[in-house]
């Protein structure tokens, strides 16, 4: 296996976290993250929060709203924030595998030898923003699979692994849909969470507009590096769950399949299939990380209920009959939440 160094490469890395002493460093951390993001993005509080819960797990986001919302802006000021490099991938109906993992080409040495040299895409690099995702072929969606999965790529039958830390952001536009492919539910499940993006309400697009039509420009300044970033995540996977939880989480996803005998009458009636396993691990991970960002070192029934929609609503297929009333994967989690005991 090979890897690819970065052109810009962070120079100043953090002193990484030491558990279990350093909870309060980590919750400070988040925090001070959330701040200077805060100063170029107005409100989107809990935008923000679920898409640090996906990085700090170590996983993928899907990002869906209305263009103009600042998704884009949002994943670039994240990539200064935490000092990592960064890469935007505009996905179009013409884009092809290469264009994201990279080719082989043919170069010249000093002797004028011939000579096969492997050519990086922007997939080598920490943060990527897949915009708009889903305007490409399946083909081209799925030269992301190994890397969002086994963080590498293979090309040419050579492995080059992905630096970590590794975080994919893909957005897709709900509005226009000609001229799509729906992502297929391999690659869906792949996703750490799926985050919906709201409308600003009235006093955000004030503020909005106050700070884009001047001439001040807000800078967030620095607050953590790659390496912290990583040594954070694995503080969250040494985080303690009792077993209670866990059954808890587990009945919650169980309740998503319409042949489970505790499966509610929506989920019977609306939906096809569940969710898989890995919404289990996103719900675990996401309730841990949630239980630090709060200065806890262990996790309660609201840490799981509070990440449930995210970690599951892009994992649930809706049968005909749902899809025909409009039925959403919200609704169905939100009946599940209320049916299943803690």
């Amino acid at each position: 296996m090979t890897t690819i160094p970065h052109q810009n490469q962070p120079t100043a890395p953090a002193q990484p976290l030491t558990p279990p002493s350093n909870i309060d460093n980590f919750r400070r951390t988040v925090a001070a993250i959330e701040y200077e993001i805060g100063k170029v993005i107005v409100g989107q509080q809990g935008l923000v929060r679920q898409l640090l819960l996906t990085l700090l797990g170590g996983g993928n986001a899907l990002l869906e709203g209305a263009p103009g919302l600042g998704k884009t802006l949002l994943i670039n000021t994240l990539a200064d924030v935490i000092h990592c490099s960064f890469s935007r991938i505009q996905f179009t109906p013409d884009l092809m595998p290469a264009d994201i993992v990279g080719t082989t080409v043919i170069s010249m040495d000093e002797r004028n030898q011939r000579y096969f040299r492997f050519e990086p895409g922007p997939v080598f690099a920490n943060i990527i923003l897949a915009d708009e995702i889903n305007r490409a072929t399946p083909k081209t969606q799925s030269a992301l699979l190994e890397a969002m999965q086994e963080r590498r790529v293979t090309v040419a039958r050579t492995t080059y692994e992905l630096e970590a830390p590794f975080f994919v952001l893909a957005t897709q536009n709900p509005l226009e849909m000609e001229g799509t492919y729906p992502l297929p539910e391999a690659q869906l499940d792949r996703f750490f969470f799926q985050i919906q993006v709201d409308f600003p309400s009235h006093d955000e697009l004030i503020e909005i507009a106050r700070r884009t039509t001047t001439a001040a420009e807000a800078r967030p300044g620095v607050v953590t590096a790659g390496d912290n970033i990583v040594a954070m995540q694995r503080l969250a996977r040494q985080v303690p769950i009792a077993q209670h939880i866990t059954a808890y989480a587990v009945n919650l996803l169980e309740a998503t399949h319409p042949r489970h005998p505790n499966a509610p009458d929506p989920v019977r009636r609306y939906v096809r299939y569940g969710a898989s396993p890995r919404g289990l691990q996103a719900i675990i991970l996401a309730a841990k990380i949630s239980a630090l960002m709060d200065g806890r070192y262990n996790v309660d029934t609201a840490d799981v209920q509070g990440v449930l929609l995210p970690a599951l609503r892009h994992r649930l297929i809706l049968n005909f009959e749902g899809q025909a009333e409009g039925v959403t994967p919200d609704q169905i989690l939100a009946q599940v939440t209320q049916q299943v005991r803690v």
